[in-house]
């Protein structure tokens, strides 16, 4: 008999409500280790909302998120607003990309990077050796001593990547950090992307608008309705290991209309391609 790895995480029901507005009713979805999960649907519809109760920012109002692939103890679990045993993910253990950067401003590339591990108070030499790997993945070698302000907004997110990435978490959350960067720089930190989870056991799951970053990253995608967000439909995605030149091939077209249908439809507009 085959064996089946259990999810690294597992949303069940959950549901967020604010006063007045019910953000998100009865998502439920898995994600497997080392899966890239993409969550796109129109604005305010509960995307970033549910990564923030992913990550621990916020609690649900009711349902269940567990974390079965790090193997111990109970899910984190509201129901009609009466706290059970939380058992997230420890400090370091989910790293989470915001839509803006949020670098310290007075302090350079470097230690902006480093801040996470400062705070586990890790700081061994394995700990400064990494720390030099990541900035030569992200392409940042040469500006250790760079303040923020003296950068792009590419580079910016870059630096708070590598931030995200510094602890070695099992899971990066990424909430549309690309959005608001040019086209050109854009396609260039989705690659760093692909070759950052491929140099390490990395699970990603992202928020996008953008039909055409979904299918280019994602081994998944989950379409959400309208507010309060649910996930409607899952498609999933084929593409080859080396994505060189994927964007320019009729497979990425094609998936590309069929993830651009199915969100059209979420919308209710089903006479879109």
């Amino acid at each position: 008999m085959t064996s089946v790895a259990a999810p690294l995480l597992s949303l069940s029901g959950v549901a967020k409500t604010y006063p007045g507005v019910a953000a998100l009713d009865a998502l439920s979805f898995n994600v497997a280790p080392r899966e890239t999960v993409a969550l796109l649907g129109p604005s305010g519809c509960g995307k970033s909302t549910a990564l923030r109760l992913i990550a621990g920012l916020e609690a649900p109002t009711r349902g269940t998120i567990a974390w079965p692939g790090l193997g111990r103890g109970a899910p984190n679990q509201l129901d009609g607003g009466s706290a059970a045993e939380r058992a997230a993910p420890k400090p370091g253990e989910i790293g989470y990309v915001f839509q803006e950067p949020t670098l310290l401003p007075w302090a350079n590339v470097a230690d902006n990077i480093t801040l996470p591990l400062r705070l586990l108070k890790r700081s061994g030499h394995e700990e400064r050796a990494f720390v030099r790997e990541l900035i030569a993945q992200v392409g940042l070698a040469g500006f250790e001593a760079a303040l923020p302000r003296t950068l792009s907004g590419g580079m910016k997110m870059r630096v708070s990547l590598a931030r995200a990435l510094v602890s070695r978490p099992p899971i990066l959350l990424l909430d549309e950090p690309f959005g608001a960067i040019d086209e050109i720089t854009r396609h260039a930190l989705n690659d760093a992307l692909l070759q950052l989870r491929a140099r390490a056991p990395l699970t990603l799951l992202f928020v996008t608008h953008s039909v055409f970053e979904s299918v280019y990253l994602a081994n998944r995608v989950r379409v959400f309705s309208p507010r309060p967000g649910r996930v409607v439909r899952e498609l999933r995605i084929e593409t080859p290991d080396d994505r060189t030149g994927f964007r320019f091939t009729a497979s990425y077209a094609e998936q590309c209309r069929a993830v651009s249908a199915a969100l059209a439809e979420a919308m209710g507009d089903r006479h879109a391609p």
